[in-house]
């Protein structure tokens, strides 16, 4: 058996040495971080030399900040207000033009219609011819003018207005067309009516189709 060892002795109190105590001039002031090179703190975090900016970068301008006042934000060097922006025309005032060769047009295909409807008069409960063949006819015309425009490079703004639009929508007839077939209808001569209203849409198709169509191939032998 091993003998008892007694009562442990208390450990002598510890003199403190010159080397704990802290120096002077080592302990940080309130408000100042220590550095991590020698211990030393700045007066203000973030904060460099006078003049510097944040983080102690000398020589980096930050600019004007958001919400600046008028003075801080950039204005035209020579002190002048912008010119402002140039103005455009209303817009009817470009569409003046325009409507006004329609109208031009529009009076002269519907006064050489008339001319055809009044030599060509219809008979009483016959079919209209001469209605049946202005509408035919300009037509044709259009498949025409509708290939050639088109072949051009340069066109004049108005051209097809003035007589696209103008001339051959004054001169055909559409309303005409639907006006004798009612009239025919309402005095009994059905099969005139039926007649007059097949013929005209079948021959109106085959003109502006055939037109156009005998259009390109003359255009093409002539650029041969």
């Amino acid at each position: 058996m091993r003998p008892h060892p007694g009562p442990r002795p208390e450990p002598r109190p510890r003199v403190p040495s010159p080397a704990d105590e802290p120096q002077r001039g080592s302990e940080p002031r309130p408000g100042v971080q220590p550095s991590a090179r020698d211990g030393s703190g700045s007066e203000e975090a973030g904060s460099g030399p006078q003049g510097a900016g944040p983080g102690g970068d000398a020589g980096w301008d930050p600019g004007p900040e958001r919400g600046a006042p008028e003075a801080h934000r950039p204005r035209p060097s020579d002190g002048a207000p912008a010119s402002p922006p140039p103005r455009r025309p209303a817009p009817w005032r470009a569409q003046v033009p325009v409507v006004g060769v329609v109208a031009l047009g529009g009076a002269l295909g519907a006064t050489a219609r008339y001319g055809v409807q009044s030599a060509w008069p219809t008979a009483a409960g016959g079919i209209p011819w001469a209605t049946l063949t202005v509408n035919a006819v300009g037509c044709a015309v259009i498949g025409v003018f509708m290939v050639v425009v088109g072949s051009l490079r340069t066109v004049h703004p108005l051209l097809r207005p003035f007589f696209g639009t103008g001339v051959l929508g004054g001169f055909t007839t559409f309303s005409t067309y639907a006006g004798d077939t009612d009239t025919l209808l309402a005095a009994g001569h059905t099969r005139e009516a039926l007649v007059y209203l097949t013929v005209t849409l079948a021959a109106a198709l085959a003109a502006v189709w055939s037109a156009a169509w005998l259009t390109r191939r003359v255009m093409a032998w002539r650029r041969r």
